[in-house]
């Protein structure tokens, strides 16, 4: 910066200070220049405001459009001219639709008004980016022209004015001490950046008619898309009307069960609660139950009840032990005349043995052809 720039800077800022702190009086502008940049602030504001709620209205998802937005920077940073479009909702709705349904089937009556909803929808969508496109081009651009032009040309001028107002007051309350030829330039450019002011105000206000007919494409875009919409809509009613009454009409198909599967678990007509274990087979690793439990038989001694389940080979009946008092407690008995074979005894009470309460007696009888269990009840 030059010694004359420098000092140009100081008288500004030494002005400012005065007014703002000291509370001097600048040079005061006209009323009709106030009343012309107070109509110039607020439409700019207008146009700066409407550009941005018209994007939320074609766009109203912010993570979208902050996403979108970076994608085309990134695309003209690559040097690419094609760049993704905005998600619609509806082409969303659409997709998932048109998916489930065809998962569904399309001879299905639910899955067919799917698929046909979901392409519904997706037209939808498409005739929703030719609205995106049209209001960009034929509202949003034009007023984005005029921000970048004319609104930052009338905030430069404003600017500029503000300043040589400032430099203009300083020289002027240091007048004699300053040469009169660089009072009377300071004026002259006071007056410059007044004129130049008003003019890019006025023209930004004389643009009225261009902003209305942009205002009047909006409309227009607005209106042939939701023609095409109420066309999309209407057509998709018909098929669905169609779809209902076919679905009216069809008979009602009743649930009718499959039958059950039978399982024969060869129980006995007359268990009266007793528990009958399988047979063991001849291979110890595994066991299943013999056709001999339907040949078991039952006998009674000396009011016990008897159950043989190994019609195989007669077992010799164990002899009958008297009760004895005492501890309950397991002892051997007597071997029978069967070889290898060990009767197991509890005595469980003092009562004597009858068919209500019973005594219980344990047989094991390892075999060398077959091992089983026996019950005496």
């Amino acid at each position: 910066m030059s010694v004359a720039g420098f000092k140009k800077q100081f008288y500004k800022a030494s002005q400012m200070v005065s007014e703002k702190v000291g509370g001097a009086e600048g040079t005061k502008l006209d009323e009709d220049f106030k009343d012309l940049e107070k109509r110039a602030d607020v439409t700019s504001k207008a146009v700066v405001d409407v550009i941005s709620k018209t994007s939320e209205y074609l766009q109203p998802n912010p993570a979208s459009r902050a996403k979108l937005t970076m994608l085309n920077t990134v695309s003209k940073m690559r040097g690419q001219v094609k760049s993704p479009g905005y998600p619609q909702a509806e082409g969303l709705l659409g997709e998932s639709m048109a998916k489930f349904g065809r998962e569904m089937g399309e001879d299905t009556n639910f899955g067919g008004a799917l698929v046909d909803v979901g392409e519904s929808m997706k037209r939808l969508a498409e005739v929703k980016d030719s609205l995106d496109i049209d209001v960009k081009q034929n509202f949003i651009d034009p007023l984005q022209a005029v921000v970048d032009k004319d609104i930052k040309d009338i905030q430069h001028h404003l600017k500029k004015l503000e300043g040589r107002r400032l430099d203009y007051d300083y020289k002027k309350k240091r007048q004699g001490r300053i040469p009169d030829e660089e009072l009377r330039s300071a004026l002259e450019k006071f007056h410059e950046s007044k004129e130049m002011a008003e003019s890019s105000m006025h023209n930004l206000l004389e643009t009225d008619v261009e902003q209305v007919s942009q205002m009047a494409s909006l409309v227009d875009s607005q209106l042939q898309y939701h023609k095409q919409a109420v066309q999309i809509l209407e057509e998709l009613t018909d098929k669905l009307r169609d779809r209902v009454n076919e679905a009216q009409s069809r008979p009602r198909r009743e649930y009718t069960p499959k039958p059950k599967a039978s399982f024969d678990y060869e129980e006995q007509e007359h268990s009266n609660g007793e528990y009958f274990p399988p047979s063991y087979s001849s291979d110890v690793s595994s066991f299943h139950r013999t056709p001999s439990m339907k040949n078991s038989r039952h006998s009674f001694e000396n009011g016990e009840r008897i159950l043989h389940c190994a019609p195989s080979s007669p077992l010799p009946k164990a002899p009958t032990l008297p009760p004895k008092q005492g501890v309950e407690r397991w002892k051997p008995l007597p071997r029978s005349p069967a070889p290898d074979r060990r009767i197991l005894s509890a005595v469980t009470s003092p009562v004597p043995s009858s068919p209500s309460s019973p005594m219980r007696r344990l047989i094991f009888s390892p075999c060398l052809a077959q091992r089983e269990w026996h019950f005496i009840i």
